[in-house]
């Protein structure tokens, strides 16, 4: 189906963006900082894939490539609202958590998003298919064409590396140094 869209085929295209789409929209629910980032930055993906897919040099990169582009793109709107420029203003609501609460956990995500940025790509690629996907370590290590045991052996590094970077300095206003 990758070879025929990448030949401009538009029924392999369109399967291709409607079967992506949830994985897409699940992954950016996950990294973006709130519901709207998350589906703004999956439409954005699968524009990028619609218009871009003859460019993909490897039908297995698929994948990767699509959830690079959605990191990418939920780390930008991360760093824009960093910079105190929101696309859309958060609208005041006593029922929504307070500026505090959603800033900590915008740079919380923020935060886990270049932890996983930042592995190794084949521990990136079995965490995300793992994790975020929520596929059988069976079907991932098959996948990937690893064991069972490689297929685990690299989840547990990049779990272990995400939850290094993630955790506070000893020195920080959060860590061990009251």
């Amino acid at each position: 189906m990758i070879v025929a869209a990448q030949r401009g085929d538009a029924e392999a295209i369109a399967a291709l963006v409607s079967g992506s789409h949830p994985n897409v929209r699940r992954f950016a629910r996950s990294l973006c900082a709130s519901p709207e980032d998350a589906e703004d930055a999956a439409q954005e993906a699968l524009i990028i894939l619609y218009r871009k897919i003859g460019m993909l040099r490897a039908s297995g990169a698929l994948a990767s490539w699509m959830f690079r582009i959605v990191r990418n793109e939920c780390l930008r709107r991360a760093r824009a609202l960093a910079r105190g420029h929101p696309r859309h203003p958060p609208v005041p609501d006593a029922a929504v958590e307070s500026a505090e609460d959603e800033a900590l956990r915008r740079l919380e995500v923020s935060r886990t998003a270049e932890a996983i940025a930042a592995l190794p790509a084949d521990q990136r690629q079995v965490l995300i298919m793992r994790d975020v996907q929520g596929l059988s370590g069976r079907m991932v290590a098959d996948a990937l064409g690893l064991s069972t045991a490689a297929m685990k052996s690299r989840l547990h590094r990049a779990r272990r590396t995400v939850q290094q970077a993630l955790r506070p300095a000893p020195d920080s206003p959060t860590g061990g140094n009251r």
